[in-house]
């Protein structure tokens, strides 16, 4: 398991360098489905997002709430590379290399760099490139812990590239506090993926948990005091929730249903609560109960712990829903979806509307 690795529902062009919005095809908007009567309690004004590349998903906010950056399944390439457009166009501008596999992107707070993970150097991309294209029928989004993957940076055009990872292992996964002085990420370095902190350059790496299992998907609070992230350290493939203080001396945990998978995290920049997404995994993955949709937690916090508070669902649709993240106002939602009228992954938009104190 790995930021992205439930989408499961949801391939040699050797380009080294930044894409253009030509290299992604015009279509007209699809219809929009209606939000359903629970969803419409806290949700409004939804919308599709992303649409001409054949997927998209785990999109995040740029820091004015302008621009969005996420990772996308091209035309003519069996791996997903990293996209960046505004937020009111379709314009989606490759930054990445456009080599190999790569996943968890994210902007710098002062909105001028943005980091990434990838595996472009993985000196076996010729043969995995060549494997993935072989494959047929519609491919399963599924990711190996590549031990070549690392987290990189560059400005937002994709220039300027700067590797700050290079240990044996995966690491990926990253994000930065809101200060920009430091970045989480998951790293396997140690023969086992758990949440690592270091500087903004790379520098002052440490680990922050050390427990059987994987460790994944880390994001700061927004007072940069704590790090959420996801755990099957109970059992293996279902996801839990945690908290750990940035010094790793206080851990949190927030879910406990083993019956349940749950993932991908996200503070509201109040703090005041968090939201995920959840399935029933009681009667196995490929039960029909077994549909991610999208939870919010209350949080409150006692001698300086949180404390894990009300549970509210937040979508029920037929869909999938995961990766929900919200705008640095807090005033939107984005999240990745099969809800369109053609079923792909794709991202979505809606107001929020949601009141703790209701």
């Amino acid at each position: 398991m790995y930021r992205l690795s439930l989408t499961a529902f949801f391939l040699s062009i050797a380009l080294v360098s930044p894409a253009t919005a030509d290299d992604v095809p015009k279509l007209a908007p699809l219809p929009v489905p209606d939000l359903s009567e629970l969803e419409s309690q806290h949700l409004s004004n939804h919308r599709q997002v992303t649409s001409g590349l054949p997927r998209a998903g785990e999109g995040y906010f740029s820091p004015d709430g302008k621009q969005i950056i996420y990772q996308a399944y091209p035309v003519g390439y069996p791996f997903y590379p990293i996209y960046i457009q505004d937020l009111d166009k379709n314009d989606p501008r490759r930054v990445s290399t456009g080599r190999g596999r790569t996943t968890c992107s994210y902007f710098h707070p002062d909105g001028k760099s943005l980091l990434f993970a990838s595996a472009h150097t993985n000196p076996n991309l010729p043969t995995l490139e060549r494997d993935a294209r072989a494959e047929t029928g519609r491919r399963r989004y599924q990711w190996d812990f590549d031990e070549y993957m690392d987290i990189y940076t560059c400005d937002l055009d994709g220039t300027n590239l700067k590797q700050l990872t290079d240990e044996p292992g995966y690491d990926a996964e990253g994000s930065y506090s809101s200060d920009g002085r430091q970045i989480v990420f998951t790293s396997t370095r140690d023969g086992d993926p758990d949440i690592y902190v270091m500087d903004a350059d790379g520098s002052n790496v440490r680990q922050i948990t050390d427990a059987d299992g994987y460790d994944g998907g880390p994001f700061f609070s927004p007072d940069d005091k704590w790090i959420i992230f996801r755990s099957d350290r109970e059992k293996k493939d279902m996801l839990q929730i945690y908290m750990v203080s940035v010094d790793g001396k206080h851990e949190v945990q927030l879910t406990d249903n083993l019956d349940q998978v749950n993932w991908c995290p996200y503070f509201h920049p109040s703090g005041k609560y968090f939201i995920w997404a959840g399935a029933d995994y009681s009667r196995g993955p490929r039960a029909p109960q077994a549909k991610f949709q999208l939870f919010l937690m209350d949080l409150d916090y006692k001698d300086g712990k949180p404390v894990p508070g009300k549970i509210t669902q937040i979508t029920d649709d037929s869909a999938a829903d995961v990766l929900p993240v919200f705008s640095p106002d807090g005033k939107q939602l984005m999240w990745t979806s099969t809800r369109g009228e053609d079923g792909t992954s794709q991202l979505w938009i809606a107001d929020w509307t949601y009141d703790p104190a209701k």
